[in-house]
């Protein structure tokens, strides 16, 4: 029986310690550094994090369940598998694609997945570790979406599917990639993690593909810390990613659940004896990649702030836009195409050729006046060393010369919900001392 006083007692005395530690601290431009990303988080998610740890379960439980829940109804999509990180989320979504149970539409060993070289390691490191052969497209500058006319180049007869990122939350041309899937019967892996929230014609990333991923890493627009999901309307995909995430087990009980299947020891599978325990029976390759309590609880908070987060991040964004009108011979502001509502993870910026700015120096100014950056992700991950160090099989259509320059020229500047107009005009400020205009 839950003691009510003392738990509005124990809530109060957290509240108190937020309001002590947490609420008050201010970034002051020039004085502190002005990140690029970071959580934003009030009571509310150490409330519930309290919550979970007193419940003593600490494993997948209660609040993972609600979380699972309240991301199907907001993407609305009929499955939601969470895991410990956006990456482990993307190796499920593609090792779920070579499942025996998918017979004809398996891939198997050799195929080919279409991606871009401009592109975060663990988007690529699936298709490597499962072997399977990325075929890598260029980009467009300004979006830094794929380039379509070079995903319908990459097409052969071993192509199998496409795993695409709506690069810091702007969404690629869905359209067009849904077109191509469907035409050649490919699988469509959408990376959402950078892009929760996102709108393309009215309805949210992540909605869109066979499977689509989710990253909780403090840096995204909602965050448990680490963290991440895989969702999916399939449920025959579904069945395989919790399998694969639950130690490649046959076995559907939830956790902490026993005989779901009302036959737990009357299985007879592979080359066991019959009878043997179901909860200990594997069918899939499978690993544990599951999400804490703790972590869901944190998350489940953080989801009921999600909207005014994105309304932020593009008021943010609009301010930025504006202030850099004035630097178009310098940069190549960020596009978007008018059928989306980008929920943005940064505002990227390409150094124009001409302008002859060092984007080291540029960088290395920022920083000193206390302002922090990111690169756009790996750049051109072809020329990252461990490709070379593995000897890594891949191909690319053309030469990447868009992922070239983007790998020694973009970088991208934070937009998140802390930062104020003062923030903002420190950064633009900051940036035309070091332009000398």
């Amino acid at each position: 029986m839950i003691n009510t006083t003392k738990v509005n007692k124990l809530n109060k005395l957290i509240e108190k310690y937020y309001q002590d530690n947490f609420k008050n601290k201010k970034i002051i431009p020039g004085k502190d550094i002005i990140p690029a990303s970071g959580k934003v988080f009030d009571e509310r998610e150490l409330i519930y994090g309290v919550q979970a740890v007193l419940d003593g379960w600490w494993t997948e439980g209660r609040f993972s369940r609600k979380f699972e829940k309240k991301l199907c109804q907001f993407l609305k999509v009929k499955n939601c598998i969470l895991v410990n990180s956006g990456s482990s989320a993307n190796l499920l979504a593609i090792s779920a694609l070579k499942s025996f149970r998918l017979g004809k539409r398996r891939l198997l060993n050799a195929d080919e997945v279409i991606t871009t070289a401009v592109n975060f390691p663990t988007t690529v490191n699936p298709l490597i570790i499962n072997n399977l052969v990325p075929v890598f497209v260029d980009v467009n500058l300004g979006d830094y979406n794929a380039d379509i006319g070079q995903i319908k180049k990459a097409i052969s007869k071993k192509t199998k599917a496409i795993i695409l990122a709506h690069t810091l939350g702007n969404p690629f041309n869905i359209d067009e990639v849904i077109k191509i899937c469907k035409k050649y019967n490919l699988w469509l892996v959408e990376d959402n993690c950078d892009a929760l929230g996102s709108l393309y014609k009215g309805k949210l990333t992540g909605s869109f593909g066979d499977i689509s991923t989710l990253s909780f890493y403090p840096a995204h627009q909602i965050t448990t810390g680490e963290g991440g999901a895989v969702l999916t309307s399939n449920s025959l995909l579904a069945r395989i990613i919790k399998s694969m995430r639950d130690w490649g087990r046959d076995c559907w009980c939830k956790t902490g659940q026993n005989n779901a299947c009302k036959k737990r020891f009357s299985w007879q599978l592979g080359d066991l004896p019959f009878g043997f325990d179901h909860k200990y029976i594997y069918s899939e390759l499978g690993f544990n990649l599951k999400l804490t309590d703790m972590q869901a609880s944190i998350g489940l908070a953080q989801l009921k702030k999600l909207k005014p987060f994105i309304k932020k991040r593009q008021a943010n964004f609009a301010y930025l836009y504006k202030k850099f009108q004035n630097l178009k011979d310098y940069f190549i502001l960020p596009k978007w195409d008018n059928k989306t509502e980008a929920s943005w993870f940064g505002f990227p910026l390409t150094i124009l050729k001409e302008s002859k700015i060092q984007r080291n120096k540029l960088l290395q100014f920022l920083f000193r006046k206390k302002i922090d950056s990111r690169l756009l992700f790996a750049g051109n991950i072809l020329k990252q060393p461990y490709f070379k160090n593995y000897k890594l099989e891949y191909s690319k259509v053309e030469n990447l010369t868009k992922s070239d320059l983007i790998m020694k020229n973009s970088f991208w500047l934070g937009v998140y919900p802390v930062l104020e107009k003062k923030h903002l005009d420190y950064i633009v400020k900051t940036i035309k001392k070091y332009l000398n205009i």
